[in-house]
């Protein structure tokens, strides 16, 4: 690891973390409080995917649907009106949007096969940004001069790496960049997060496998062909399965890669100075 004890990160002229876990544990809160502090750089895999990897497929999805308006149509071949997605650290929807949900197409379903493509689109996407983070954490003290460095991850890093790997081009790039930190749900924060996702479903990137595996099993057993699908029931279906699927890669992630740390202590982080301590308390019950 990048820093093996408490002395190490004390006495690091620049820190660098990267945060990964499911989506709603803290990830993006302790960022901010870091970002706030003034002496952090915030680099958002997720906002570099929407903006560099993914910007032009966003793009031209939202024009391929204004093109079978006849008045948009004529503005966008007369070159009077520009489409594009406005992407921020609290607005990533353009992504969301752009990878859909699978089924009907009466409800805002994507046909099976486009589906796997816009996931294989992502994946790439992700793999790009995850690998982009040295560069990142390089230009952030090389050019805007910040000490230290935060990579806020998306939920779906584990699906493309193998922590059992020692070889792991991914997670060897990253660890020797960034303290890998695991922010751990318990099972009451796996119930809300299945609560609130269920409340509002979002479209979620899976590994080919998995994805394979719960779209069979969702047709058998609701007896439906593929285009009677509905969008929204599918991937509720499917949220609480990707938990589980996701838990043993974390837990692997964080076992031979990086550190845990618990939503809840998270929660309690307030200042940077908060989270010097904890990230010291951290690397040194790592030790024993």
């Amino acid at each position: 690891m990048l820093y093996n004890n408490a002395q190490d990160w004390r006495d690091a002229p620049q820190k660098r973390v990267l945060f990964f876990g499911m989506s709603g544990l803290g990830k993006t809160y302790i960022s901010n409080i870091l970002r706030g502090a003034g002496s952090w750089f915030h680099y958002s895999i997720d906002y570099r995917i929407g903006t560099r990897y993914m910007g032009e497929y966003i793009a031209d999805n939202a024009k391929a649907e204004a093109m079978k308006n006849p008045f948009l149509r004529d503005l966008l071949l007369s070159d009077s009106i520009y489409i594009g997605s406005n992407i921020t650290f609290e607005n990533l929807t353009p992504v969301s949007s752009y990878l859909g949900k699978p089924g009907d197409e009466t409800k805002g379903g994507l046909p099976i096969d486009e589906y796997h493509r816009r996931q294989e689109q992502f994946r790439l996407a992700e793999v790009h940004a995850l690998l982009d983070t040295e560069y990142f954490a390089d230009r952030a003290t090389r050019l805007y001069d910040y000490p230290h460095f935060i990579c806020d991850t998306g939920g779906s890093i584990c699906e493309w790496v193998d922590a059992d790997d020692p070889k792991d081009v991914i997670l060897s790039e990253l660890s020797k960049t960034c303290l890998m930190v695991w922010i751990k749900g318990d099972e009451a924060h796996s119930e809300e997060l299945i609560r609130r996702f269920d409340r509002a479903p979002k479209p979620m990137s899976y590994q080919p496998e998995f994805l394979h595996r719960v779209w069979k099993q969702y047709l058998d057993e609701m007896a439906i062909p593929e285009t009677d699908v509905d969008p929204d029931a599918f991937i509720r279906w499917t949220y609480a399965q990707a938990l589980a699927h996701r838990q043993p890669r974390y837990a692997a992630m964080a076992e031979n890669w990086g550190v845990t740390i618990s939503a809840e202590q998270i929660s309690q982080v307030k200042t940077s100075e908060d989270f010097d301590r904890l990230i010291e308390t951290t690397l040194d019950a790592r030790q024993q």
